[in-house]
């Protein structure tokens, strides 16, 4: 973990990447009160709005190329996850030298639970006048799509199997223009009756550790996915490793009579799911199963997952630091 002030908001330029659609159209909605935030706590800021899929990607490589070292993501996690991607596809600067900030405007909002960032607009821009900020762990994955092999960078959680299963069916609804915060748990309750356990083989750092019928797996720099569900709460963002929460095959009944413990961080009260921790994670399927990342339907397995160290700096909430002191000095770190 590290501490370090991001200087004057007058003295530096943000580049501000802000997703139309995201929160369904609260992106472009909110945007003239934002920008008024914004203008009013005298932060300095370069707009541009996304336009397609993976145009935050882009955006933030030519950003940096031209210059940018500080970028606000007003947007959700999909939008966090493509300006992540992008500050590794740039190679005008290692990664640690550019600072995200973000101002919350999605549906599930996952990443900022980890980093206590406040969805109220107005404290999200007073954190990055604070200028508090920490070096995040971020993965990459390898995955399957159309036969191709292909690689995507991870800024919180993975979820393979039931979770990527239900990503897909939450998206299609969006896809159909259905909206509300409903959406997830209903998509949730669908799988449910419709999803079956894989017989899966998981590797961490090269010793075989699952060899059975799995329900779910969720790899997790972050603690947070789907909404708000806890499925990797003990997940610390700075210390080199996944945690893999694994659930195997369990029954419809079971899944119901357990689904608090998705949000309550008592997950690992279930006794068909355990725990594992590493750097690397090879994940093998019969048949295939789907991968989201970030709340991203990707491809299929079998996936590959790697650390890398302290790679992204963002802001913080200050309490999100001294809760990281508080653990590391019980820790005696």
């Amino acid at each position: 973990m590290e501490e370090k002030q991001s200087g004057p908001t007058e003295s530096v330029k943000w580049f501000v990447i802000v997703n139309p659609v995201a929160g369904s159209g609260k992106g472009l909605a909110d945007w003239p009160l934002i920008s008024k935030l914004l203008r009013d706590h005298r932060i300095l800021t370069e707009t541009v709005f996304t336009e397609y899929k993976y145009h935050a990607t882009e955006l933030t490589v030519e950003a940096v190329n031209n210059g940018f070292r500080h970028i606000i993501v007003v947007g959700g996690d999909g939008t966090i996850h493509e300006v992540v991607n992008g500050l590794f596809i740039q190679k005008a600067t290692p990664t640690q030298e550019v600072l995200m900030a973000v101002i919350a405007v999605g549906t599930g909002n996952d990443w900022i639970r980890m980093f206590g960032i406040p969805r109220k607009y107005s404290e999200a821009i007073k954190a990055i006048v604070a200028g508090h900020s920490f070096l995040q762990d971020v993965g990459t994955i390898s995955y399957y799509k159309a036969s191709y092999r292909q690689s995507r960078y991870m800024a919180n959680v993975a979820g393979v199997g039931f979770d990527a299963f239900v990503n897909r069916k939450y998206n299609h609804l969006k896809e159909e223009g259905k909206r509300g915060k409903w959406l997830y748990i209903w998509s949730t309750f669908k799988a449910v009756l419709k999803y079956r356990s894989t017989g899966v083989k998981i590797w961490v750092d090269n010793e075989l550790v699952i060899n059975d019928l799995v329900y779910s797996a969720t790899v997790g720099i972050g603690k947070y996915n789907g909404g708000g569900m806890i499925q990797t709460p003990d997940a610390v963002a700075d210390d080199g490793l996944f945690d893999l929460t694994t659930i195997r095959r369990i029954s419809r009944l079971g899944v119901i009579r357990r689904f608090n413990s998705l949000y309550n961080g008592k997950i690992y009260k279930i006794n068909r799911v355990s725990l594992n921790r590493g750097r690397k994670i090879r994940i093998e399927s019969s048949p295939e199963i789907a991968l989201e990342v970030d709340g991203e339907a990707l491809g299929y397995s079998p996936f590959e997952f790697e650390v890398i160290d302290q790679a992204v700096r963002v802001i913080v909430a200050e309490r999100f630091l001294e809760s990281t002191r508080q653990l590391a000095s019980a820790q005696g770190k």
